[in-house]
């Protein structure tokens, strides 16, 4: 079995995110198999792509009902961009989109003079700059942390999501990942 399983739901950003983890000496498995899901020691959803598609591929294969069950017996789960996105109940994405509902909150387009939002921006009150890019932002009471006013990162339970790409972020991405990866 991996360390970790990185959720394959037909898109995303799994090649970097994988290849981070390697670099860091982390074996990873992408699939969306409910009992590797269950157990694994991390399981990263990863970003990138539509929130619909992901949402109805999650349910087809049964990741939906394995991250909820993951997520009630308090299993660490890591949520990135669009990752983090899908925890919240709802995004006004593709017209309106369920989610899994793990986390309260909501999901709208950012009110930003560009869409998307590309680039890098610091995180606070962690002070590091981390790499973005997404059109959405979370809207949750859940938040931890912000960049130019955004919420950035969610905290609920065992489940971490962030805005940006640590995958893509270099050391201050890296770091933050060897800090997921790290027994509690």
């Amino acid at each position: 079995m991996s360390d970790v399983i990185i959720i394959d739901y037909g898109a995303g950003n799994t090649r970097s995110v994988r290849a981070a983890l390697s670099h860091l000496g982390r074996t990873s498995t992408l699939s969306s198999e409910p009992e590797l899901i269950a157990q694994a020691e991390l399981v990263i959803l990863p970003g990138v792509g539509s929130a619909s598609s992901a949402m109805e591929h999650l349910h087809e294969t049964g990741a939906a009902t394995a991250l909820h069950a993951r997520f009630a017996s308090d299993q660490p789960i890591l949520g990135i961009c669009l990752g983090m996105q899908l925890a919240l109940e709802t995004s006004e994405e593709d017209g309106g989109v369920e989610c899994l509902g793990l986390l309260e909150g909501s999901v709208r387009r950012l009110d930003v003079e560009r869409v998307p939002r590309l680039g890098w921006a610091v995180v606070e009150p962690w002070g590091d700059a981390f790499y973005f890019a997404h059109s959405y932002a979370a809207l949750s009471a859940h938040c931890i942390a912000t960049s130019d006013s955004i919420c950035v990162a969610l905290r609920h339970g065992s489940f971490l999501g962030v805005q940006f790409h640590p995958e893509k972020s270099a050391a201050a991405g890296l770091a933050f990942l060897e800090t997921c990866l790290s027994p509690a």
